[in-house]
């Protein structure tokens, strides 16, 4: 599958920048930004360290599966963003589409890619 990457980019907000999460693709010709959101407000604390001074890192699906309490197979990916260091050291975050719509393209865009 070809590398996907998350994207950050700075919006102001009440006089103070922030940054916003993306990842950015075509489905059907169409531009689609899909906005990742770290599970938690510290996550963006993390996030920050994650990236450090670059403005990209790679999205790393993880397959999950398991049974619910009546005994139906739920399956799915957990979602992190990784970088490397220029000493071969690794820092990640999990992440999350914003929205269910989000989520949506999400999977449209992994689909295509495999």
């Amino acid at each position: 599958m070809a590398k996907v990457l998350v994207e950050r980019e700075t919006y102001e907000k009440n006089g103070k920048s922030y940054y916003a999460y993306y990842v950015k693709g075509v489905i059907r010709g169409r531009n689609v930004r899909i906005l990742m959101v770290p599970p938690d407000k510290g996550g963006y604390t993390v996030l920050d360290i994650v990236f450090g001074d670059a403005m990209t890192g790679e999205l790393v699906a993880k397959p999950f599966e398991f049974k619910d309490e009546t005994g139906r197979t739920i399956s799915g990916n957990s979602y992190t963003v990784q970088t490397v260091d220029e000493n071969g050291e690794v820092y990640e975050c999990p992440v999350k589409p914003n929205r269910i719509s989000d989520k949506a393209l999400l999977n449209m865009l992994l689909n295509q890619a495999a």
